[in-house]
């Protein structure tokens, strides 16, 4: 049908001239229903026009205060974009200033030492502040007696605890080298309990997900105790279960992991179990 708001051609558009299509009204219910979870509406709730259907059309029924109401959604949406841009102008001059000392080795008073390589100056107030463990390292006697400043963090290569630090003091990676250093960053972020760090490795973890990578993600979860997320990598481990059982690195995994073979087992059991008594019900 000819719709008002997302027609190639709205100008010969027929009367009447307040058509709108489903999808169009859906997106404008939505942009109300967010504006008044953010900001708790617009004097009363907000609410999404109402429409007149006739032989599968739908007409806009307009008001006045439903124009304010669409005019306070423009404003709000102005106001939003706004707030973003000054939020991102606020972290880039933060995080910004922190990476460049991090960079340009300034005034650093912590030398980390990897598992390989030549250990790596830090900012002592950086670590305290992104994480309690490091936090109580650094007040501990040992730490404060050391003459040299320097703590080692052996799980880690020299090129992992860069991207480590590189996250503590920039608050993100890129890309590539989250996709390089995801299970041994997922892995520090729970034993040194980095939150923030340990959010961007679970949902880089589940939006990466597949049939190639599911047991070693599944391992991680497991070791890090993430019995939600472990659920959900599970399940689909069970669903691609042939992909994933003839696999050349299963039985590996099956070898090192035996409880979670056992997992696996039973959750293929269950779910072909209820797929049978659906079957039978249908």
């Amino acid at each position: 049908m000819d719709c008002s708001i997302c027609s190639s051609y709205p100008v010969i558009i027929r009367p009447p001239r307040n058509t709108i299509c489903g999808s169009c009204l859906e997106g404008i219910k939505t942009a109300f229903s967010l504006m008044s979870s953010l900001e708790g509406g617009v004097g009363q709730e907000a609410e999404a026009p109402r429409l007149e259907s006739s032989h599968h059309h739908k007409s806009l029924v307009s008001s006045t205060a439903k124009s304010k109401e669409l005019t306070d959604l423009v404003e709000w949406m102005k106001r939003t974009k706004k707030v973003e841009n000054e939020l991102s102008q606020q972290i880039s001059f933060l995080a910004g200033s922190l990476v460049s000392a991090f960079q340009e080795q300034i005034h650093t008073d912590l030398k980390i030492k990897p598992s390989n390589g030549p250990p790596i100056s830090a900012h002592k107030a950086i670590l305290a502040a992104r994480s309690q463990i490091f936090k109580n390292m650094l007040d501990s006697d040992s730490c404060k007696s050391s003459p040299s400043d320097t703590v080692t963090i052996a799980e880690l290569t020299h090129e992992e605890l860069e991207s480590l630090l590189e996250f503590l003091y920039r608050g993100s990676l890129a890309p590539e080298k989250m996709d390089k250093h995801v299970y041994s960053l997922m892995l520090a972020s729970h034993k040194y309990e980095i939150s923030y760090l340990h959010k961007s490795c679970e949902r880089h973890l589940l939006e990466n997900l597949n049939v190639s990578n599911a047991l070693d993600v599944l391992e991680i979860l497991d070791f890090c105790s993430h019995q939600k997320l472990k659920d959900v990598v599970l399940s689909f481990v069970v669903k691609n279960i042939d992909d994933i059982v003839f696999s050349v690195k299963y039985e590996a995994f099956c070898t090192k992991n035996p409880h979670l073979s056992v997992q696996i087992t039973r959750a293929s059991l269950i779910d072909a179990r209820d797929r049978r008594r659906t079957g039978d019900h249908c």
